[in-house]
């Protein structure tokens, strides 16, 4: 007698039913409300192919083996059948293997029942209906194959007899899936011999044409199972098992992954190529967020930003579209970067509705450290549901794929990459696959999953050498700690949904200290030289590194980046409220190298004509103390164009605003500085403008796929809160029908049938005995329930439910009918 699997569950433990949530944590979003309902999620479609797709290759082809032995008509098979099928093949794997997959089967509910009488969930059918790849048998297609089938040895003379093209489309057919689209009229066309033969077709999905299917339809081997325009053809499971004598009825069988051959690199070379790649990517992304600071991107009314300003932004960075448009959505993904509203004035100016621009986060970002900068990016990179490198290529609609645009969104993005890495993780530390090992590893650790997205595995480990999570083709150790991290933040149990980071506990993580070691230490001083460059020997630390922004103009990066001191960044300096003096002691105070003679003279000289000229807006004006110099300005021909008018000796004007008479002063070697209505000097650092804050993705679990784990303690009281549901539904079956029939009357109950149920309850309060109790509750709905009276006053029954020792109050108005317990 067959074992339903609802049935099967309700006999297991506590404990057992909680390993199952654990291991399939789909079951408990919702909570169901009984075993039966448990039952039928974890046959559903939906939640078999989740179970599948975690399952490596072997694992597979042991269910594949549990499903080929087993009965007719849904009846089961045999630990011992499974070994049986699973050893016939040349190269046999060891049974302690097969027995291992079978219990690995039976943990996740797949396979269920005593090892004597196995049996498939009924959801694996619905998810892989050709198990192994192998298709019906003949009974099931057509009774003359199935004759043809039922001689050997008249079907291997039918085999050997095959023309090439015919043999290599049953060959192909044998490998799987059984099934091939025909052709319109192929199945039409006459049967010839082997000079006239039509190979497979491999733009067809490889499916074949011409004479060589008819060939073999007309000789039993393939069998019609649809007809007209678009038929198909199916092989017979006898017939792909005689082709498959070489390989076994499974297919070639490996218990273990396949060995990565490629040599393993130095591990210290590995970190610090990896290392040297970190400070690239903050130096690119703080360059990147400074560029969008100055000029921001609008945003396209399709979504996204548009080719040109990627490619303006990947011309000032010196990097190519594709590395950029990776900093551009790992800076999104990070809170860092974000869209601001315009309005006004403001819209007009630059012609958008939206502008993707740093948000205030990235003043908190930039004074971090290093790694921990890093940290925030590659977190940011782990989680978010972007796939870059479709950025470029063309939509459906033919059109291009824009960086931060709604076609880049891809769910499964979070898991590819955790499925890539985790090779990397399960290696030897510095062990460095080609992207095809890696590819083959997946292929094997769970091919459902791998297949298709071959390209974006290739995209995880290019993405990952830029980011610095590898180094030399193999994962670093701060790489593999960050994993470590992120894993642990999302299976935390007090954090079951991963939404608090390391970050916010306010120590480092292990990844950052890791990675801190490896990288230089910051360092809080330059060397001058006497041709006016400033050369830092090492990262600069946050303050210096925004005093560098003011005083200097980047020249090149590196391990030591170099500067230049010009006649505009002291000028810029000034503007933003430096003096000479301060100027003077801060290259004394940083610099361990003696301030040369020319800088000094560079400060001093230009803070002696700053501020000689001061700017106003009357449509502008200028006004000097100092008459000469503006008899000097008025008389200069290169700014004839600004039609200055001397207002006063010390005072003129023109018709232009503010800015561009500032420009064009400057222009023309003149250092003058704008000042407010009150003639006091106006600082021209620029305001900072900022979009709105944004939640980094960091913050939302590594998988937004994945459903919450839970911890133990709360999968058992899962646990008993199904039971309970399960004890009160066939609590619910097993009431008198008196009681349900009453529980379902509507309207007033009659005063009669409503004092019959009131006397049996006093009885049973003085007999200390069980009832049924029928009831409508607070939402109209109708229940039952048996309880065992404790008192009754103020209109209200107390009644204990002895299943669950829990003490319920109901209305007596709202009861129905009670009847005692036989």
């Amino acid at each position: 007698m067959t074992t339903s699997l609802a049935d099967h569950l309700r006999t297991l433990p506590d404990e057992s039913l909680a390993a199952l949530l654990r291991l399939r944590p789909d079951l408990v979003v919702p909570v169901p409300a009984d075993v039966s309902a448990l039952a039928i999620r974890a046959q559903s479609r939906v939640s078999v192919a989740r179970a599948l797709d975690g399952l490596d290759q072997f694992t597979l082809q042991i269910l594949d083996a549990a499903r080929l032995t087993r009965g007719p008509e849904g009846g089961g098979t045999a630990t011992e059948a499974i070994l049986a099928l699973a050893t016939t093949g040349p190269h046999p794997p060891a049974p302690t293997a097969v027995r291992g997959a079978v219990d690995k089967l039976r943990a996740l509910f797949l396979l269920y029942g005593p090892e004597h009488e196995l049996h498939v969930v009924g959801g694996v059918d619905e998810v892989s209906p050709y198990p192994a790849g192998l298709g019906r048998p003949a009974a099931e297609l057509d009774p003359r194959t199935a004759a043809l089938c039922a001689d050997p040895a008249k079907l291997r003379r039918t085999l050997l007899a095959a023309p090439p093209s015919a043999r290599a489309i049953l060959d192909r057919l044998a490998a799987g899936p059984p099934v091939g689209t025909v052709p319109p009229g192929a199945l039409d066309a006459p049967a010839t011999g082997a000079e006239d033969e039509f190979p497979a077709d491999p733009t067809n999905g490889g499916a074949p044409t011409g004479s060589p299917i008819r060939w073999l339809v007309d000789h039993r081997l393939l069998v019609p199972i649809s007809s007209g325009r678009g038929g198909a053809v199916e092989l017979p499971r006898e017939v792909a098992l005689l082709l498959r004598r070489d390989s076994g009825p499974l297919g070639p069988l490996r218990t273990d992954p396949p060995v990565v051959t490629s040599p393993p690199r130095e591990p210290k070379a590995v970190d610090s190529a990896g290392a040297g790649q970190t400070m690239e990517v903050v130096r690119h992304t703080e360059a990147l967020l400074e560029s969008l600071a100055a000029e921001p991107a609008p945003v396209l009314r399709s979504g996204g930003v548009g080719v040109r300003d990627l490619r303006r932004l990947a011309r000032g960075l010196g990097l190519d579209d594709s590395t950029t448009a990776l900093l551009f959505e790992v800076a999104y993904a990070a809170g860092l970067l974000g869209e601001l509203e315009l309005t006004g004035a403001v819209t007009t100016r630059y012609g958008g509705d939206q502008q993707i621009l740093p948000t205030g986060g990235y003043e908190v970002w930039r004074a971090s450290s290093l790694a921990q900068r890093w940290e925030q990016l590659a977190r940011a990179w782990l989680t978010m549901t972007r796939q870059v490198g479709l950025v470029g290529q063309r939509d459906d609609r033919d059109r291009p794929i824009s960086v931060l645009a709604a076609e880049a969104e891809r769910a499964g993005a979070p898991a590819a990459r955790r499925a890539v890495l985790a090779v990397l993780t399960d290696l030897a530390s510095a062990t460095a696959p080609t992207p095809d090992e890696v590819q083959e590893l997946l292929d094997w650790r769970a091919p459902r999953r791998a297949r298709g997205r071959e390209a974006a595995h290739r995209e995880v480990l290019a993405e990952a050498a830029q980011l610095g999570v590898t180094g030399l083709g193999a994962l670093t150790s701060y790489g593999r700690l960050l994993l470590v991290d992120v894993a642990e933040a999302d299976e935390r149990a007090d954090d079951p949904l991963g939404l608090l980071s390391d970050a916010e506990s306010g120590e480092p993580s292990t990844a950052v200290r890791a990675l801190d070691a490896l990288l230089p230490a910051p360092v809080d001083h330059f060397l001058l030289q006497a041709d006016l460059t400033v050369v830092v020997p090492g990262p600069p630390d946050p303050a210096l590194a925004g005093e560098l922004d003011v005083v200097a103009e980047h020249e090149s990066a590196g391990g030591a980046s170099v500067h230049r001191v010009t006649t505009a960044s002291v000028r810029r300096a000034l503007d933003t409220g430096y003096s000479a003096d301060d100027l003077h002691a801060l290259f004394r105070r940083r610099s361990r190298t003696p301030v040369p003679q020319g800088l000094t003279y560079l400060v001093d000289d230009v803070a002696r004509k700053h501020g000689g000229l001061r700017v106003g807006g009357a449509g502008g004006y200028v006004r000097s103390d100092d008459e000469a110099l503006l008899s000097e300005v008025l008389a200069d021909k290169r700014l004839e164009s600004m039609a200055f008018r001397r207002l006063a000796p010390t005072v003129l004007v023109t018709p232009y605003q503010v800015g561009r008479m500032l420009s064009a002063l400057r222009d023309a070697g003149y250092a003058p500085v704008p000042e407010d209505a009150s003639g006091s000097t106006v600082l021209s650092r620029p305001k900072t403008r900022r979009a709105p804050a944004r939640v980094p993705v960091t913050s939302r679990g590594l998988d937004p796929l994945a459903s919450p784990r839970l911890p133990m303690p709360r999968l058992l009281g899962v646990v008993e809160q199904i039971r309970r549901g399960d004890a009160a539904a066939r609590a619910a079956r097993r009431a008198p029908a008196v009681v349900r029939g009453g529980a379902a009357r509507t309207g007033p109950v009659p005063a009669h049938t409503h004092s019959d149920a009131l006397a049996v309850l006093q009885q049973a309060i003085r007999d200390k005995a069980l009832v049924w109790v029928g009831y409508v509750d607070a939402h109209g709905a109708t229940a039952s329930r048996l309880v065992r009276p404790v008192s009754i006053g103020a209109g209200y029954l107390r009644a204990e439910d002895e299943r669950t020792e829990m003490l319920h109050t109901f209305a007596l108005h709202r009861i129905t009918a009670a009847v005692l317990e036989d």
